[in-house]
């Protein structure tokens, strides 16, 4: 027999915690289903250096504040600290270990509600779901001409975790945004890199007048604001968020930046204008697609594996939702401060749907 819970919550990273914070505070007993062994997201992967790019008291998930300085912005190793312990302060049935492999309509579809199967053989049943893998579970290699027979080595942002084993070496990166120029940055004191882009880069000050761009942002209501994602994106990608020293470092040409190359042919980089090179590593810092191909079987996600939803909210099935999309809401809505009030809007959204449809917000288990 399935194991019953009123909301199946698939991930406990950033986007699942909070979105149990907040279905508790709803009166909801959620079951949170994560692959890995803990309960720290995709953190643990990212590279040695990363830090957040908002500050830490703009970063805190509902309930339970970012220690140390509240200005500052955490490192890597801080972020998973933190979200460790919130997983352990959760009044929340968390279940490590349990990868989701599909979702399913319930038997008896008439009355909506879903089945949730691991790959342990494993099923959860709930009326409600929310998949919170986040938008940065599927790492995008995008298919660059050359690339399948380039002989040197290809890895993605999501591989790279330090600059040492790349020491003397001919590195370009594809991709111009916020880690992309961080890699880019950190790799230039020991490599030859360059920033292959098709757009220049965008940077955006990480403060004005003395105040983070994140808090401004919120405090205009740009991040939410649909008609000003054209102005934040420029249709060419997020813009760089950068105290002064990653523009100064690109200008005196350490790493330079260059137009997207043509193609590769073998070990070598064929540039706009017709120059070549040889190239020893090509890193791909092309951004990363959700990971919800467990929903392929319920008709949810386009014919391109992306979610049909609004502001995270399924719009083919009843029941079902998102959290930790980019742009699911707002800009900050793949961000530990963007995921608890994208959690609360789908959550609110969800129960008004269930009410609408005359079901109960909270099923007996």
């Amino acid at each position: 027999m399935p194991t019953t819970a009123p909301l199946v919550i698939i991930g406990g990273g950033q986007a699942g915690l909070a979105t149990a914070h907040t279905a508790r505070s709803l009166g909801l007993a959620p079951i949170v289903l994560e692959a890995a062994e803990q309960t720290a997201g995709s953190w643990p992967h990212y590279y040695d250096s990363l830090t957040l790019f908002s500050p830490a008291r703009r970063s805190a998930l509902p309930g339970t504040a970012f220690p140390g300085d509240p200005d500052g912005y955490p490192a890597r190793d801080e972020v998973v600290a933190y979200l460790t312990d919130y997983a352990a302060r959760l009044d929340a049935d968390i279940r490590t270990g349990h990868r989701v492999t599909e979702v399913v309509a319930a038997p008896d579809g008439s009355r909506g509600g879903f089945e949730v199967v691991t790959a342990g053989g494993e099923v959860f049943a709930a009326p409600l779901v929310i998949a919170a893998t986040g938008g940065f579970s599927r790492p995008h290699r995008p298919d660059l001409p050359g690339l399948d027979g380039f002989p040197g080595t290809v890895l993605h942002s999501c591989d790279y975790r330090r600059p040492g084993p790349f020491r003397g070496r001919r590195v370009v990166i594809v991709g111009g945004g916020n880690s992309a120029v961080q890699i880019a940055i950190e790799l230039a004191g020991v490599a030859d890199v360059t920033l292959a882009t098709r757009h220049p880069l965008r940077f955006m000050a990480q403060r004005l007048l003395g105040v983070d761009m994140h808090i401004w942002l919120r405090r205009t209501g740009l991040d939410t604001a649909g008609w000003a994602r054209p102005l934040l994106t420029g249709g060419k990608g997020t813009p760089v968020m950068d105290t002064g020293t990653y523009r100064d470092a690109i200008a005196a040409g350490n790493p330079d930046r260059r137009p997207m190359f043509t193609r590769l042919e073998g070990d070598q980089v064929v540039w706009s204008d017709g120059t070549r090179e040889h190239v020893d590593v090509v890193l791909l810092a092309t951004g990363y697609r959700p990971g919800v191909d467990h929903l392929t079987g319920l008709g949810a996600l386009d014919e391109d594996g992306q979610p049909r939803h609004r502001g995270g909210v399924s719009l083919t099935r009843p029941g079902l939702g998102y959290v930790g999309l980019e742009w699911q809401r707002s800009f900050a809505s793949a961000t530990l401060r963007g995921v608890a009030a994208d959690a609360r809007h789908v959550l609110t959204r969800l129960r008004k749907e269930m009410r609408t449809a005359g079901r109960a917000w909270t099923p007996s288990r």
